[in-house]
């Protein structure tokens, strides 16, 4: 994973993009879920809601990882 990226001759960190997208996908989860009605089965909503974006933004960082 290079460390920063061009971005409209600005160098931004490379986390930043992945952060932004994993933003979108979290919202995206939420909604399902909320959706289905888990929430109501979790013991502590906005401690799961914390753990899940750590997940995905975890997950999708180790996966560009080099």
């Amino acid at each position: 994973m290079p460390r920063e990226i061009a971005l409209f001759s600005v160098l931004v960190p490379t986390l930043l993009p992945v952060f932004l997208a994993c933003m979108v996908l979290y919202e995206l989860i939420d909604g399902l879920f909320a959706r289905v009605g888990l929430y109501r089965r979790v013991w502590h909503p906005a401690l799961f809601r914390a753990a899940l974006f750590v997940c995905i933004f975890s997950g999708t960082g180790l996966l560009l990882w080099d």
